[in-house]
């Protein structure tokens, strides 16, 4: 029961509290904002998985195991995102992105407020995929070690935080109730009890599985993080203040994994 409750305050929360920040912005966050945040909040996921998830897959599975699971974590959400960007920009060069809101999979922004709805349902859709290996280490890690899946669950709805915010940016812009806009946020976040649940099912299999699901979430987290917000955060504010703010992201998020 407890980390259900875990699951819901970091996906659920995290995500409506990206909402309602955006709602009570009453206006758009600039580019370079948008991307320092979730710069910062991919410098968190980048500890919670080099110092929290692989450490502790490696112990529980073996190193073999730990590779395993990264490489298919990859593997798994660069298939998914490329899916997306071929679905979603039939007619752009897919994996190439100018905003943050095609970054999370959606479509050319213009002044067309269906346009914007469309744009921000994709992105509400891609980002509640994602949710699902976070809420997988939750549930595995904390089915091992409570205490693991605490601060998986607090970390994580930090991250989800700006991600919110990208999400509920076009929706508001659409002219969608900004209530409203808050609750679907929010509910993008509910993925994240499905991957909680599947994790507490194989945290009960065996150490090798925990092991074998935790950086398997890892090595999603980390494509994410590597393969489309640092790069793409550096060509969209077309300076070297992303990785600097994913590097302040990391020390942030190794004194929390320490403590």
């Amino acid at each position: 029961m407890q980390l259900i409750l875990f699951s819901a305050v970091a996906g659920i929360m995290g995500m409506g509290l990206g909402g309602l920040a955006s709602v009570l912005l009453l206006r758009r966050p600039s580019e370079n904002v948008t991307c320092w945040m979730l710069c910062f909040a991919a410098g968190i996921m980048t500890s919670i998985v080099c110092f929290g998830l692989i450490p502790e897959a490696a112990e529980l599975g073996g190193v073999a195991a730990a590779i395993i699971g990264l490489v298919f974590g990859v593997i798994a959400v660069m298939l998914l995102n490329l899916l997306y960007d071929r679905i979603t920009q039939a007619n752009a060069m897919p994996g190439i992105h100018s905003t943050h809101e095609e970054l999370y999979h959606g479509s050319h922004l213009i002044n067309n407020p269906a346009q914007m709805i469309r744009s921000g349902m994709i992105m509400l859709i891609a980002i509640a995929l994602h949710n699902i290996p976070e809420g997988i280490a939750i549930g595995a890690g904390g089915s091992h070690d409570l205490a693991l899946g605490a601060l998986l669950a607090l970390m994580i709805a930090l991250h989800n935080i700006p991600e919110g915010m990208a999400i509920a940016a076009p929706l508001l812009s659409g002219g969608i109730n900004k209530w409203r806009v808050v609750l679907w946020t929010a509910a993008s976040g509910a993925t994240t009890l499905i991957g909680g649940i599947i994790g507490m099912l194989i945290g009960g299999l065996s150490d090798l599985a925990v092991g074998l699901s935790l950086s398997g979430a890892g090595g999603a987290m980390l494509y994410v993080v590597f393969g489309e917000i640092i790069p793409q955060s550096v060509i969209m504010t077309k300076n070297r203040a992303a990785p600097l703010v994913t590097l302040l992201g990391i020390i942030v998020g190794l004194v929390i994994t320490q403590i």
